[in-house]
C-alpha cells in the first residue's frame, strides 16, 4: 500500500526541522512510487531523487533537477489522465508555480500542495487497483 497522506505543510515544516533530510526522503519515495504506478502503462523510469540531489544537482549547476521535476510532473499528469482522475496537474504547474512562482514567494507552496495532492490521488487509485486484484 502506497502512502496517501502527504501534504505541503508537513513537507515544509519537517524539511525545515531536519535540514531537508525529510524532503529528500519524501521525494525519493515519490520517485520510486511513480515508477510502481506508471511504468506498466508508459514503460518509462523516473530516476531516483537521491541521485539527482547528491550527484547531478551540483555537477550540472542545478539544471538536472529542473529537468527531473519537469519530467516527473508531466508523467504524473499523464498518469492522472490515463486513470481518468479529474485533477489537472502537469509540467506547467512546476514551471508556473514551482519555478516562476518563487518570484512571488508563495508559488512553491502552491506547487507542492498541488504536487502532493496529485500524488495522493495516484496512490489512492493504485492502492484500489492493487486491492481489487
Amino acid at each position: 500500500m502506497l502512502s496517501t497522506n502527504r501534504g505541503m505543510l508537513k513537507f515544509f515544516l519537517l524539511s525545515l526541522i531536519t535540514f531537508n533530510i525529510y524532503g529528500i526522503v519524501v521525494l525519493t519515495k515519490v520517485s520510486m512510487e511513480i515508477n510502481d504506478i506508471a511504468s506498466k502503462r508508459d514503460g518509462k523510469h523516473t530516476m531516483n531523487y537521491c541521485l539527482i540531489y547528491f550527484l547531478f544537482s551540483w555537477l550540472t549547476l542545478g539544471i538536472v533537477p529542473l529537468v527531473w521535476y519537469h519530467r516527473l510532473c508531466a508523467r504524473m499528469g499523464d498518469e492522472l489522465r490515463a486513470r481518468s482522475i479529474p485533477y489537472a496537474f502537469g509540467a506547467g504547474d512546476f514551471w508556473g508555480w514551482g519555478f516562476f512562482g518563487a518570484l512571488i514567494i508563495v508559488g512553491p507552496f502552491i506547487f507542492y500542495h498541488k504536487f502532493f495532492k496529485a500524488m495522493n490521488y495516484l496512490c489512492e487509485s493504485y492502492n484500489a487497483e492493487t486491492v481489487a486484484r
